[in-house]
């Protein structure tokens, strides 16, 4: 088999690990991958959101099956084009991955299916949009209405952060022409819940936990992610059951109902709040990081499921592994405002744990920092206090100059 992962993050090196570990053998592409992915798969120059380019390389090397990763990829309509083309592709079509790519929709979607949410109200003005902020007070939730790379959302805990965000988003525009949704301020511990999806079937995979700030003690701005680890002892097996049968099920059956069917990874953003679970907000593919924390707990093979998938074929059961799994970001110092690139990276060889690039390049035989976050170091034990000292060790080994880590990753299930 030729199969193509789109993408060069920590969340296609995940894949196509996973992939790699299928006894199908296949041949693997990465457009564009990163210096870690081509340790695994074959990099072409082709942008994530090059959609003809795409569609000419999987004719050209008759790739039986493509995997897009980023959101950018699937809000271009990249499954609809290689679909069209009579190429098989896991992920939604452009009208489903909507459900990521417009807040609006996706909280319109719930509202009418009655999918618990946080309460909200959208706005494309400022002073309307301040004036609401005043009546409703803080905390509050203010998220751009797009894609924003993980970036796109303020908890604002006080009226001038509101401000700021909202004069961001409305006035200077600083991630696009868009309007914001303003939600209520919901708390609890958040949690992961990504599930295959090939239209009204859901299959449910492990659940994790991200770490969005970018310091120790979740100090600091909010970031793609910081460390993930999973299963997440914190949630209840009577959670998750609500949240399947209550949030992800009927999610899949609406978008059905809206004549936009979803196939692929419906990603839950779920919180545990006093008043049940609840949706913080949905994702048209796998998280990042969870899916490397996730992905390596998967015993059956990626490439049958992903062709159920795309083929609507039932899957009659999915394997997982009961070892617990920690994964610690190593990031440029900066991140997520200003960083540098370039710095030298080693140590990267004879660990024990699995290191997925997030942002590296390689020269000459070495590897250099390419990206904000740039390295993913997630080792797997029996506890989560094994599985964070093995992580840890492994982290302490990688030397670069100017790369930062938190050291705290799963402090919440460890310290309760």
């Amino acid at each position: 088999m030729n199969i193509l992962v789109i993408g060069s993050g920590g969340r296609e090196h995940a894949i196509i690990d996973a992939i790699a570990r299928s006894p199908k053998n296949a041949k693997i592409y990465a457009a564009p991958g990163n210096a870690g992915i081509a340790q695994l798969a074959e990099c072409v120059n082709i942008k994530d959101t090059d959609v003809e380019g795409v569609v000419e390389f999987a004719k050209k090397k008759a790739i039986d099956l493509v995997v897009v990763g980023p959101e950018a990829g699937l809000a271009v309509g990249m499954v609809d084009a290689l679909t069209e083309a009579g190429i098989k592709a896991f992920g939604p079509t452009k009208a489903a991955a909507q459900i990521e790519a417009s807040k609006e929709f996706a909280k319109d979607l719930m509202k009418k299916y009655n999918i618990p949410t946080a309460g909200y109200a959208v706005f494309d003005d400022y002073a309307k949009a301040l004036e609401y902020v005043k009546k409703e007070g803080c905390p509050i939730v203010i998220k751009y209405d797009g894609l924003a790379a993980g970036k796109g959302v303020v908890i604002a805990m006080t009226l001038e952060e509101a401000d700021q965000a909202l004069k961001d988003m409305l006035v200077d525009d600083k991630f696009g022409d868009a309007s914001v949704v303003i939600e209520e301020f919901l708390d609890g511990p958040e949690f992961s819940f990504m599930c295959f999806c090939d239209g009204e079937r859901v299959y449910p995979m492990e659940i994790s936990q991200d770490h969005k700030r970018a310091y120790e003690g979740d100090k600091g701005p909010n970031t793609g992610g910081m460390g993930a680890y999973s299963p997440v002892p914190i949630i209840t097996k009577e959670d998750l059951e609500y949240s399947y049968n209550n949030i992800m099920v009927p999610t899949a059956k609406a978008m059905v109902k809206e004549g936009v069917p979803f196939k692929g990874v419906l990603y839950g953003g779920l919180m545990k709040t006093k008043s049940g679970v609840k949706v913080i907000e949905f994702n048209s593919r796998f998280g990042d990081p969870e899916t490397e924390v996730v992905l390596p707990r998967l015993e059956s093979d990626i490439i049958d499921i992903f062709l159920d998938i795309v083929d609507s074929k039932k899957i009659e059961e999915i394997k997982w592994s009961k070892d617990v799994t920690l994964g610690i970001v190593l990031a440029s110092k900066g991140y997520p405002l200003d960083y540098k690139k370039g710095f030298k990276i080693t140590g990267l060889d004879g660990l024990d744990s699995k290191v997925f690039h997030m942002g590296t390049k390689m020269e000459n035989g070495e590897y250099f920092t390419n990206g904000g976050r740039v390295l993913f170091v997630v080792a797997k034990g029996k506890t989560l206090a094994e599985a964070k000292e093995k992580a840890l060790a492994d982290t302490e080994k990688i030397k670069c100059d100017n790369l930062f880590y938190r050291r705290d990753i799963g402090h919440r299930a460890l310290n309760k």
